[in-house]
């Protein structure tokens, strides 16, 4: 006789991942269960990352454009917003993401229980409910999807009012006339153009040689340019020494001796697994140093009816792909395995002032590979849109093999990135034929459109290409 438990299936964490996982599993007529440490839904990419982070990037970017604006300029002074005033519209945003989430449980019957969930044993999980009640609960299965939070390295003290990571700084309450942001990856960058639009003087401290390393040099390049054009100061290769939070403010000092003052410092450099409230040593789980447990190819941890997605697995540590893993550990959990995959190509958007965006090869990977490929080119400043826009910033790129024409990898930089890229992703998830730079040249765009870059981009490149070649000349 079959076991009977409390819940065939139970999430814990209603990010992306869980919220992926649980619709999935429900939808394949599952008893299932969210568990949700905080009071609302939509875990930490609602509430502390992707969804605030992008809305103030929003507001800010506007009051920018506001200020550069040829029609606006009449005015004596720019105009000029707080911190705690952008923070209130990113705040709307959540509420509106929070009930539309939630709408998602209901319809879908899926329980919701507000507590923390920690394992008794395999099967077993205690709750302990904000009240302070503990329930105990039995299931079949589990997806484990409770995210990452910033790392705090020892001997910085995040207690102190001046000193925040990317989760605390969203309840800055002062204005501060200038920040050290310890940490340049997409985080670190993204709150430089932020405070630096709203007028606040940042020192951005890389501990790496370049900005966003990762990123097609070309690419890497521009955002330094722009944020350095901007005013803000770039400090690379430096390590932290010491942290000195005062009541005026907050010293930096690293290693190379420097002694850096601001009203207040965000640290973001790494996150790590959100895993201690887990108790997995009653699974039989052991994370790695950086809170990450290990899955196989279908999300399926040691335990094989236990599973994590997400942040808590490491890369590519994305909303977007989180969201998809859940479904296919969900799938997987129901069908034994999930022959379906993340793409191949992901597209990486970071929300910069300008935007970039890329998928794909970069030309660095491309010549280490020693593939034979071509570039081509479109300035925003000559594309229509961009001119009526007044979003003259920017640029996109193509590369592709000078032999097959195949669409090798995209890269985009200026205002919309993130929107623009996808337009040559699905040119390059298709097979054969299907993917070459020929198609750019042969399809018809809306006019005038910033999709235009990619007729433009497609016709530099093939006129790279010796006469021979079979390129459209323009």
């Amino acid at each position: 006789m079959a076991t009977q438990y409390d819940f065939d299936s139970i999430v814990i964490g209603s990010g992306p991942g869980g919220e992926g996982a649980a619709m999935m599993l429900a939808k394949r007529g599952q008893r299932v269960a969210m568990f949700e440490a905080e009071s609302r839904l939509g875990g930490g990419c609602t509430h502390w990352g992707t969804i605030p982070s992008k809305a103030l990037r929003h507001s800010v970017s506007r009051l920018v454009e506001y200020n550069a604006s040829p029609l606006f300029s009449r005015q004596q002074m720019p105009h000029k917003l707080t911190f705690s005033e952008i923070l209130n519209h990113a705040e709307s945003v959540i509420r509106k993401q929070v009930k539309l989430r939630s709408s998602f449980y209901e319809r879908n019957d899926v329980t919701v229980i507000h507590g923390v969930a920690s394992f008794i044993d395999s099967h077993t999980v205690q709750v302990l409910h904000p009240d302070g009640s503990v329930d105990k609960l039995t299931m079949g299965n589990v997806v484990i999807a409770t995210g990452s939070r910033p790392y705090h390295p020892p001997g910085v003290d995040f207690s102190h009012p001046r000193i925040y990571d990317s989760d605390t700084i969203l309840s800055l309450k002062h204005d501060p006339k200038n920040i050290i942001i310890f940490g340049a990856g997409v985080i670190g960058c993204e709150y430089a153009s932020i405070f630096r639009g709203l007028g606040v003087k940042v020192d951005l401290i890389n501990t790496r040689n370049r900005l966003l390393s990762f990123l097609d040099s070309e690419f890497s390049d521009a955002i330094s340019y722009h944020l350095r054009n901007s005013g803000v100061v770039i400090r690379h290769q430096e390590e932290m020494a010491r942290i000195e939070g005062r009541d005026d403010g907050v010293i930096l000092e690293t290693e190379s001796g420097k002694r850096i003052f601001a009203d207040c410092l965000l640290y973001a450099n790494g996150r790590s697994g959100n895993v201690e409230k887990l108790n997995l040593e009653a699974v039989g789980l052991t994370p790695n140093y950086r809170g990450q447990l290990e899955v196989d190819e279908n999300y399926r941890t040691e335990i094989p009816h236990i599973y994590a997605v997400g942040d808590i697995i490491g890369y590519p540590s994305l909303a977007s792909a989180a969201y998809d893993q859940g479904r296919f550990a969900a799938t997987a959990l129901l069908d034994g395995r999930c022959d379906t995959k993340l793409v191949s190509d992901i597209p990486t958007g970071i929300y910069t002032i300008p935007e970039i965006s890329s998928v794909g090869a970069t030309e660095e990977e491309l010549t280490a590979a020693n593939v034979p490929y071509e570039v081509g080119r479109a300035q925003f400043k000559h594309l229509a849109r961009a001119q009526i826009a007044d979003s003259l910033v920017g640029s996109l790129k193509i590369l592709f093999h000078r032999e097959s024409k195949e669409i090798l990898g995209i890269h985009c930089f200026g205002e919309r990135a993130s929107e623009i890229i996808h337009i040559g992703q699905a040119i390059m998830e298709q097979s054969g034929e299907g993917n070459t730079i020929e198609y750019f040249i042969n399809t018809t765009f809306n006019y005038p459109t910033m999709a235009e870059a990619y007729r433009v981009a497609a016709l530099n490149g093939l006129n790279r290409l010796p006469p021979h070649s079979g390129n459209a000349e323009v």
